[in-house]
């Protein structure tokens, strides 16, 4: 997994939670903590997969484009991080006589391609709308607990 999945669902459950408002790319980088460039390269991979429509000039900026709860974070994993699991170097040599370094990074993809896929599918039951609804509750949670304090 990389940043670009937490940026993009960050940024995704903030206009969720603005709808019906445009938010430019320094609103969002501002909400996200990051640079406004690196949202905007992030924006436009997901307008480019119809998660989000733009508006260009005075005024404009990101909107969300769908129903916050049919948007999944299996979907916005596979756009931003498939293939990420896997570590970039594995141990072993394929040509190598010993069964163990011979097969160890074969052995490995395949655990990791399935961990992968699992994870996706967790990621499929998260939406846009729950992760919203989760901030939501949370906060109510911790106005309740400040309430009963001062009570």
């Amino acid at each position: 997994m990389n940043s670009e999945f937490t940026i993009a669902v960050h940024s995704l459950v903030l206009l969720a939670h603005l709808p019906e408002h445009m938010a430019s790319s320094d609103d969002i980088a501002s909400n996200v903590c990051t640079h406004s460039a690196r949202i905007r390269k992030i924006m436009g991979c997901l307008r480019k997969a119809g998660f989000v429509r733009t508006k260009e000039g005075c005024g404009g900026g990101f909107i969300l484009n769908h129903d916050p709860d049919e948007i999944t974070l299996g979907d916005i994993y596979q756009l931003t991080s498939l293939g990420t699991l896997k570590p970039n170097w594995c141990s072993g040599d394929q040509g190598n006589d010993c069964l163990v370094s011979a097969n160890m990074q074969n052995v490995m993809d395949n655990m990791l391609d399935g961990a992968e896929q699992n994870m996706i599918q967790y990621l499929k039951g998260v939406t846009i709308g729950s992760m919203l609804r989760t901030l939501n509750e949370t906060e109510k949670k911790a106005a309740d607990a400040e309430k009963n304090l001062i009570s």
